[in-house]
């Protein structure tokens, strides 16, 4: 963890990471950063932890690079609309490894798990941080880009699976659902590993852990370790809270325990 997160950090998010956000008079609907010190102005306690248990342990954990805790941590925030937080986070995940161009992709790729108003609100978000740091659409995936090749066994498997299970009640989920995986997944500007990441993270931080399975083994398939599972986990159960993360938990241990050795 760098020397920024370690002096202004906060779980609950500051502003001195991203000043142009506090600044950006105009989004008069999203709430304006807070400060450690207003944190611990209304609950000492919370300070206390989000310094010494959140920043100074969770956050210097061993099994997953402060890149991939990034990944994980702004998935979280994407998917919950948490506004206040982002300016920080994203910051330090472009400082941790996250390019520009990852973060644009994530964003696109939350609208799909999280809803497009979610990804919406990041945007808002993330267009100052990208102003501040000199980031200009050129240097960001184009549009349409050339796909990567698709696992053409394993598409007609799950296509089969939804429109079995889906078909009779919604073609037109079974459509747009087509298109997620034959587009949307086969985006270059994104590694496969990650989006299972962020997949996965929006997932249990929303509480939908009937789809934790596929895509957690998903994840496992494209690379993500038992151990980086684990820490994932750990992560959450601080951004998207205990009970989301108990919740998954179950599903989590046995695609684990059920993966070849």
């Amino acid at each position: 963890m760098n020397k920024k997160l370690a002096a202004t950090a906060l779980s609950m998010s500051l502003s001195a990471a991203a000043p142009t956000f506090a600044e950006d008079t105009k989004r008069a609907n999203m709430a304006q950063p807070l400060t450690i010190a207003d944190i611990r102005a209304v609950s000492p306690a919370l300070g206390k932890y989000s310094q010494t248990i959140l920043l100074d342990e969770i956050w210097k954990r061993p099994g997953m690079s402060p890149r991939d805790r990034s990944v994980v941590t702004i998935a979280a925030l994407i998917a919950r609309g948490q506004t206040i937080e982002m300016p920080f986070y994203f910051e330090l995940a472009l400082d941790n490894g996250v390019t520009a161009g990852e973060l644009s992709e994530i964003i696109t790729h939350l609208a799909f798990y999280a809803g497009f108003p979610q990804a919406t609100a990041a945007v808002a978000v993330a267009k100052n941080v990208f102003a501040a740091r000199g980031i200009t659409a050129d240097q960001l995936p184009p549009e349409n880009p050339e796909l990567l090749p698709i696992n053409q066994a394993a598409e007609d498997s799950r296509a089969k699976s939804v429109a079995e299970s889906v078909g009779p009640i919604s073609q037109g989920v079974v459509d747009y659902t087509a298109m997620l995986f034959q587009d949307v997944w086969q985006r270059p500007g994104l590694a496969p590993r990650d989006r299972s990441l962020v997949t996965v993270a929006s997932l249990i931080t929303n509480g939908q852990s009937a789809q934790v399975g596929f895509h957690l083994n998903k994840a496992m398939d494209n690379g993500l370790t038992a151990t980086e599972a684990s820490e994932l986990l750990t992560t959450l159960a601080f951004y998207a809270g205990w009970p989301n993360v108990f919740s998954a938990v179950p599903v989590a241990k046995d695609v684990i325990e059920n993966r070849p050795s």
